[in-house]
């Protein structure tokens, strides 16, 4: 018997300038119908490489495949070599047989067709069904991953959804066509902890109702241990380690696999520097690593003995449910509701709750980037509502915001460099050139790149690269108020670590305050001082980020805590 999917001594490299690089080397892996295969590494090891080439997705030029064969076989008997099909081949594959959920919803949804089409889309091309059909369908679908009001969700738009329903459009689009392989590149990664839980039951039922094979490439590793029968791990284009789920990270054999697994926060007291992968694995050798003896990165903020640097009083942000003919709103999202709090100078701040809760749209509105429909927002006792725009565009050098996307905002056009160069000369902070490329070039080695990067464009890095790139852009104007939406959502273990402990760094140097928004409870414990928990656009709780943690007093909370992955403890 055959196994779904076969891959066979598979070797990758890009073509530039000086020749070919390699990207994949040698990778063989299998996947049976039934099961559950897990894709671990950092950021650039090949996990997504490796699942776009079953695809047949990495153009090519400059991917070249230099050796080995993809053999995919749903009947168990037959089989055929992805890598010699024809496009029109191809095309019967794709999203029919094999279907894929895409890292970054943002950039993979069309913004100019609704949700609905885009799902329809793939019912109609690949299934004998009629447009009522396929749109009943999709419907259905969208109620299957838990979108509310799945039929007014047909009609919107992704700009008009949350980042989390957005991912959960894909993972519609991926699974309505009940494909016999899944290939999952970060699924999760969008979603808070309770919808993730509800995903991951779905996909598990559905792969055994289907009896469907499943790659699944995530960072998180409480997910795989909950999710995946067989765990493989690739560390710069090697199969370093592969082994069952629960042998793997009882036992790890390969010592960087057990650096993926000592890097994540919910092993390490609040404020202790998080061991990043050098510690245990270096040029491609075993390292024992040293116990740190130094003090937290970050000691709890002492909040009391400082004044509010931002008071947010009766806050609300209210957008368009429904219009009249004429236009006149008839009916109100209330995105954010009556919200009333305090941010104290020097402190972290996490923001934490469900998908759709409001903690993106406040975040946003504190920095005046969305206009409040009621309330007030203080900033160092100056009403940030009242201020005339050239004040605020002055004062925007001060406020600075960390997108949750790091790929849709950076400018695919300009290098990296002139991106964080720009508001460094709007605001006029470098007078020359090449002051700008000096603050530019110091600026980067802060966040752990290089001054050769600084003419490269966005394409050219991983994710993990392109975070710290953003958070260099942010920092650039050395604000005293930074506002973290989602900064390391889309980060493998080990690379979160680093961002972690570079922000608690960049933190303790430069002195600013936070507000960090994050899916991810284990992460906001460990970096924040207090944690404030949204629900429905209203603040349900609010404490000291160990009492908020171990001890939550709202049902909301719990709920949310509960929800968590405990596959490893």
């Amino acid at each position: 018997m055959m196994p779904l999917l076969a891959i066979e001594d598979l070797s990758i490299a890009f073509k530039n300038e000086s020749g070919l690089t390699p990207a994949l080397k040698n990778i063989s892996l299998t996947v049976n119908s039934g099961e559950i295969v897990a894709l671990v590494g950092e950021s650039g090891s090949g996990k997504s490489i490796t699942s776009l080439s079953v695809l047949q997705l990495l153009p090519s030029p400059p991917a070249v495949y230099t050796s080995g064969q993809i053999l995919f076989s749903q009947d168990g008997n037959t089989s055929v070599n992805i890598l010699t099909q024809s496009r029109k081949a191809l095309q019967q594959i794709r999203g029919n047989k094999i279907a894929m959920i895409f890292q970054e919803p943002m950039t993979s949804l069309n913004p100019v067709h609704t949700c609905g089409q885009q799902v329809m889309e793939a019912l109609l091309t690949h299934k004998q069904l009629s447009a009522a059909e396929a749109k009943a369908k999709t419907i259905a679908w969208f109620e299957k991953v838990k979108l509310p009001n799945p039929a007014a969700i047909f009609d919107r738009y992704p700009h008009q959804l949350s980042g989390g329903q957005k991912q959960r459009i894909m993972i519609a689009m991926a699974m309505c066509c009940e494909p016999a392989l899944l290939i999952c590149d970060e699924p999760t990664t969008a979603l808070d902890v309770t919808v993730q839980k509800t995903i991951l039951t779905l996909i598990k039922e559905l792969q055994q109702q289907l009896n469907m094979g499943v790659i699944f490439i995530t960072h998180d590793l409480g997910v795989v241990a909950e999710i995946a029968d067989k765990a493989i791990v690739m560390y710069k284009g090697e199969i370093v380690e592969a082994a069952p789920v629960k042998q793997l990270f009882t036992s790890p054999s390969h010592p960087y696999t057990k650096a993926l697994l000592a890097c994540r926060p919910v092993n390490h007291p609040r404020g202790k520097r998080l061991p990043v992968v050098a510690d245990f694995w270096h040029q491609g050798k075993a390292i024992t690593p040293i116990e740190t003896t130094e003090e937290p990165v970050t000691a709890p903020a002492p909040v009391n003995a400082h004044l509010p640097l931002i008071r947010v009083s009766n806050l609300s942000v209210w957008f368009p449910a429904q219009k009249a003919f004429f236009g006149k709103p008839t009916a109100f999202n209330k995105a954010v509701d009556n919200v009333s709090f305090d941010v104290y100078e020097g402190e972290t701040l996490g923001l934490v709750g469900e998908s759709g809760c409001g903690k993106t749209t406040l975040g946003r509105t504190l920095l005046r980037l969305i206009e409040p429909t009621a309330g007030s927002i203080t900033y160092k006792d100056r009403s940030l509502h009242s201020i005339s725009t050239r004040d605020l565009r002055s004062m925007r050098k001060d406020i600075q915001i960390i997108f949750q996307d790091p790929y849709s905002s950076l400018n695919p056009r300009i290098s990296i460099g002139e991106a964080i160069a720009e508001p460094i000369k709007v605001h006029g902070l470098a007078k020359t050139e090449k002051q700008r490329k000096e603050l530019v070039v110091n600026l980067l080695e802060k966040v752990n790149l290089h001054a050769d990067h600084y003419n490269r464009y966005p394409h050219e890095f991983s994710g993990g690269q392109r975070q710290r790139i953003v958070i260099a852009r942010a920092l650039g104007l050395n604000p005293s108020f930074i506002v973290c939406d989602e900064s390391v959502s889309a980060l493998d273990v080990s690379v979160q670590a680093q961002v972690l402990n570079l922000l608690s760094d960049l933190k303790k140097e430069y002195g600013f305050t936070v507000i960090f928004i994050s899916h991810d409870l284990s992460v906001v414990h460990y970096i924040s001082d207090r944690i404030m928990v949204m629900n429905k656009g209203k603040i349900e709780e609010c404490g000291e980020a160990s009492q908020v943690y171990h001890h939550p007093q709202q049902a909301y909370t719990q709920q949310l805590i509960a929800a968590i992955p405990k596959g490893i403890v």
